[in-house]
């Protein structure tokens, strides 16, 4: 079956929550385990990236209503293909990441394991515990290049699902031993290969609308050869098909197939996070939308072309501009320090009224009550 780039595109935008209504949207616990994980991120320009990809879902989304899931234990710390908050409901499929870890593998550093052992041993005699209550006399740039060596054990023990992350104070870890953390009557049975593969293929494609094998795959190695498996399974047994897109092959369902005649075609405005679920794997993000995305604080600055922290702006299907704000929530004011548009694209009437007001909220999202910079007023700059 062919489907057409607008078909395709508002498919996995309406999938994303990013494209008309979903009764998921309007809770939170709801978004994420719909979604599979929300990225944790440090930085914090404008809201950190879990904060900003729920609120991209609903307006309504307030910061304490993640903080309170996890004090709830409905979700859970760990990594996805990047560290992230995870349902608590999907935890047993966290477990065969842990395994690999737990067998050997190494996260970031070399391991030391008489550290692994007292860490283990201090938090188990003691309760939780942060990085900071394990001393090292040594000085530290607090780089994570030169953690030390208690932090690197507490990562690494975390990565085998020997400790848990019991909480956050301010934006630290408390760590506590799994069997403290887990609530009861969690499911902990290791699924198989074949359960665990068609785990990751089936919720890509509910969160995606269509994917591709390397999408469903991202940054999971280790699962690749059981998903190929389990794709043709899936494909055999009529749970999945396939579609085509211009020259690439996809995959998703017949009851999303069914909904392309119906996807809602009103224009909304998206300020979204470098970090959002729908943006994140850069290559489909160029392969659907065509859109060339980097994050440039990563970027030296006289090589950088849109801005220190720009984010992606989505205008009903198609990424249309790029804005590089600033919150300064001490003096409460919005900084706008620059904005572009895509070539080839016009400034509506409509998208100028819609934007200003998704920044209008945005802005009060991140607690600045004032906004300033390249005019709000953008438009006059925008080389239209």
């Amino acid at each position: 079956m062919k489907i057409s780039v607008e078909e395709a595109r508002s498919l996995a935008l309406k999938s994303q929550g990013l494209l008309g209504n979903a009764g998921w949207k309007k809770n939170s616990l709801k978004v994420i385990e719909h979604l599979g994980y929300i990225q944790i991120d440090t930085l914090a320009v404008v809201a950190r990236a879990h904060h900003h990809t729920l609120w991209s879902r609903s307006n309504s989304y307030q910061e304490n209503i993640l903080d309170t899931l996890l004090q709830e234990k409905k979700v859970f710390e760990y990594w996805s293909h990047a560290a992230s908050y995870l349902p608590m409901k999907d935890f047993r499929f966290s477990l065969p990441c842990k395994q690999i870890y737990a067998q050997g593998k190494s996260h970031w550093f070399s391991q030391d394991r008489r550290m692994k052992q007292y860490v283990l041993d201090k938090i188990t005699a003691e309760g939780p515990l942060q990085s900071k209550d394990f001393e090292d006399p040594r000085p530290s740039s607090g780089s994570w290049y030169t953690w030390k060596p208690a932090k690197r054990a507490l990562e690494q023990l975390f990565m085998e699902g020997k400790l848990m992350v019991a909480e956050r104070r301010g934006f630290q870890k408390l760590y506590d031993l799994t069997v403290r953390v887990l609530p009861p009557g969690i499911d902990t049975r290791l699924p198989s290969a074949d359960e665990f593969a068609q785990h990751l293929i089936l919720k890509a494609i509910a969160a995606h609308g269509i994917v591709t094998a390397e999408e469903i795959g991202y940054l999971r190695g280790y699962a690749k050869k059981a998903i190929t498996k389990n794709i043709r399974k899936l494909l055999k047994e009529n749970l999945i098909m396939t579609v085509q897109v211009e020259d690439t092959v996809y995959y998703t369902t017949q009851q999303l197939c069914e909904t392309l005649s119906n996807l809602d075609a009103r224009k909304e405005v998206h300020i979204l996070s470098p970090f959002d679920n729908a943006i994140v794997q850069r290559k489909r993000l160029q392969r659907l939308f065509g859109f060339d995305y980097m994050l440039e604080c990563y970027v030296p600055e006289h090589k950088r072309k849109f801005g220190y922290f720009c984010l992606p702006v989505l205008y009903g299907n198609r990424f249309v501009a790029r804005l590089d704000p600033k919150a300064d929530r001490a003096a409460k004011t919005f900084h706008i320090r620059s904005f572009h548009k895509e070539k080839g694209w016009k400034i509506t009437e409509h998208f100028e009224i819609t934007f200003e007001e998704k920044l209008k909220t945005f802005a009060a999202f991140n607690n600045c009550e004032r906004m300033e910079g390249e005019r709000l007023f953008i438009f006059e700059n925008a080389n239209l």
